[in-house]
């Protein structure tokens, strides 16, 4: 009877990467002393009566470490897509060459780079949060099918998979804030 009771690991795995990814693009939206196409993604330009991101706008190019371009398809939109990204509190200050938008990066400062690591550790606990939460839904499952007559044993098996698998997970979070955060204060 218990042998018909199974907890789908493969459905708490996926959501724990779920979780990842969007702590990687969360990560990818800070700004470092680097330049990163990414960084303009949350970028919304008010063009043709609708809200488009930058990329759908123009070409995004990092052509320097320290600079990105953005080569507007449509003349009429450069100054929509500059006052965007001027707007957008990213504290870039753009530059215009025509339909070319010149993004140079400046230099973070000490205090500035303090506060994006403490942004990156708030979107790490977020992930580890979301981590937890699966883990929970997991262990969940596992107290229903105690219900439904699973044995203690496959109910110790289970939760020891759920546990490793959450703790593999977190793992990975802190060696992601780690890298990030080592990035940021990078001089």
């Amino acid at each position: 009877m218990s042998d018909d009771i199974e907890i789908d690991i493969d459905d708490l795995t996926r959501r724990m990467d779920g979780a990842m990814t969007a702590l990687r693009q969360e990560f990818a939206s800070l700004r470092t002393g680097r330049a990163s196409a990414s960084m303009l993604d949350a970028i919304m330009v008010d063009a043709y009566g609708s809200a488009l991101p930058v990329n759908q706008c123009g070409t995004v190019n990092v052509p320097e470490p320290r600079m990105i371009t953005v080569n507007v398809w449509d003349k009429g939109l450069v100054s929509k897509v500059e006052r965007a990204i001027r707007d957008s509190g990213l504290g870039i200050n753009p530059m215009v060459d025509g339909p070319i938008i010149r993004l140079p990066i400046p230099e973070l400062n000490e205090e500035r780079r303090r506060e994006l690591a403490r942004v990156a550790a708030q979107y790490a606990e977020s992930a580890r949060v979301a981590i937890r939460n699966v883990r929970r839904d997991g262990m969940d499952q596992i107290k229903k099918a105690k219900g439904a007559g699973m044995s203690e044993d496959d109910q110790k098996i289970w939760s020891d998979e759920i546990q490793e698998l959450t703790d593999r997970m977190i793992a990975v979070v802190d060696k992601t804030l780690a890298a990030k955060q080592e990035e940021i204060m990078q001089v």
